[in-house]
């Protein structure tokens, strides 16, 4: 019989405080609701930018983006335009189960830890994991998970062409994480044990809007998978015991998406940008006399001089140039709504030491704007595949009661406050 853990961590990546509340409450999650009623439910913050990569890495290692040096999925190498996409090698901060002499984890799914390195317990890497070996600590555990067949990842691509072939995928994938979560459950004893959900964000990108519309034809569909991740909740909650840390959490929340903005096409029709024989493949479409460009999801970075092979502006005009586009967005309304709902600094956002390598501007919009970065967007407003954007406001945190006081607990957390929980929890 297998120990139970001192500490259990479930992640719903991208589950909105708000679903939280409203499934809990309407029957759609029951044992969501009994869980609730037992500990501390809180709103929480992201981080910026509010995507998986950032906010997971966060979360493990307590620290912001200029401590621990991932901005988002995919950077330019430097001094190029080419694309460069981080790894669990990039990451400058130690996460969290490292640095637990005599602790032993069981790491699931979290986004932003691959390829997966030595630890002390077992870690399967989440999104972006490329190949199940190289995934997996300790390599023993590989054929264990082709076994009852393991899942990385869902096939998202079938959410463009088939909903209900992209259903079925996402429900396979599902269960494939609930076969790991036991397979491994079982080779304890554990000290943590921390599993994520991806399915859940994937689900909200192409379905959000199933979430506040009962008529919409996958509503049901949309409801069905958080009544299955409710079971699971039930059964994980049940298992380990009432005493330890039992945390739950998103990495950010979800919204319903009216317009996408191509601020790309923004920056080059406000004269910030020069586009040039754009390439899907790399950024080599930023022409000569560019004074900004944006990565996803907004990230803006002004066009220096000596960072960039066609950068021309001086490192002295660098805070004037963040400025003027700044004051371009302050200013960018569709269909007579603003369409920035904060414009983050580089200085004021982050601090630490890849701060060099920050973003001058991170824009976050108004629910119902999804910011996208398409070099050669033909036209500024569009509409794509997806019904549901990530939101930097509306993520949730809940504990269990006993293992931290609530007067411990923030009472408006975000991401980064997450580490110190768990750690003291583990410590009790």
């Amino acid at each position: 019989m297998t120990t139970v853990p001192r500490a259990v961590i479930i992640g719903l990546d991208g589950v909105p405080h708000r679903l939280i509340e409203r499934y809990a409450s309407d029957g759609t999650m029951p044992n969501l609701g009994r869980i609730l009623s037992r500990g501390t439910l809180r709103k929480m913050a992201s981080s910026v930018p509010d995507v998986s990569c950032v906010a997971w890495s966060t979360v493990i290692t307590g620290k912001n983006a200029g401590e621990h040096g991932v901005y988002g999925f995919m950077n330019l190498r430097p001094g190029t335009y080419r694309f460069s996409f981080p790894t669990f090698d990039d990451l400058g901060a130690r996460p969290f189960w490292e640095e637990m002499p005599g602790r032993r984890a069981a790491v699931i799914n979290v986004p932003g830890t691959y390829p997966a390195r030595e630890m002390n317990g077992a870690l399967i890497s989440g999104f972006v994991a490329l190949d199940l070996a190289k995934a997996t600590h300790p390599k023993a555990l590989v054929p264990e998970l082709e076994r009852i067949g393991y899942r990385i990842d869902v096939d998202a691509s079938k959410g463009h062409s088939d909903m209900d072939a992209f259903l079925r995928d996402l429900a396979e994938e599902t269960e494939s994480k609930v076969r790991a979560y036991r397979h491994l459950w079982e080779r304890g004893p554990w000290d943590v044990f921390f599993l994520v959900f991806t399915g859940t964000d994937r689900l909200g990108h192409f379905l959000f809007e199933a979430f506040d519309d009962g008529r919409h034809p996958y509503a049901a569909a949309f409801r069905a998978h958080f009544a299955r991740i409710d079971e699971v909740l039930g059964e994980i909650e049940g298992r380990a015991g009432g005493d330890g840390l039992f945390m739950m959490l998103s990495d950010h929340g979800f919204g319903p998406i009216g317009r996408e903005v191509n601020v790309n096409r923004f920056l080059a029709e406000r004269g910030f940008l020069r586009v040039v024989d754009p390439s899907p493949d790399s950024f080599e479409g930023v022409g000569e006399g560019s004074r900004a460009f944006a990565l996803d999801p907004c990230r803006v970075y002004v066009h220096l001089a000596g960072r960039y092979p066609r950068g021309r502006v001086p490192p002295a005009d660098r805070e004037r140039v963040a400025e003027e586009v700044a004051a371009a967005f302050g200013d960018l309304r569709i269909d007579g709504r603003p369409v920035a709902r904060r414009i983050c600094r580089r200085a004021e956002t982050f601090s630490g030491p890849h701060l060099d390598a920050a973003p001058d501007l991170v824009v976050l919009p108004h629910r119902g704007f999804d910011l996208k970065a398409r070099l050669a967007a033909p036209q500024l407003v569009s509409r794509g595949a997806f019904t549901g954007a990530h939101t930097q406001d509306d993520a949730f945190l809940f504990l269990r009661s006993g293992a931290i006081p609530e007067s411990a607990i923030p009472a408006a957390p975000w991401v980064g406050d997450v580490r110190g929980l768990i750690e003291r929890g583990i410590a009790r």
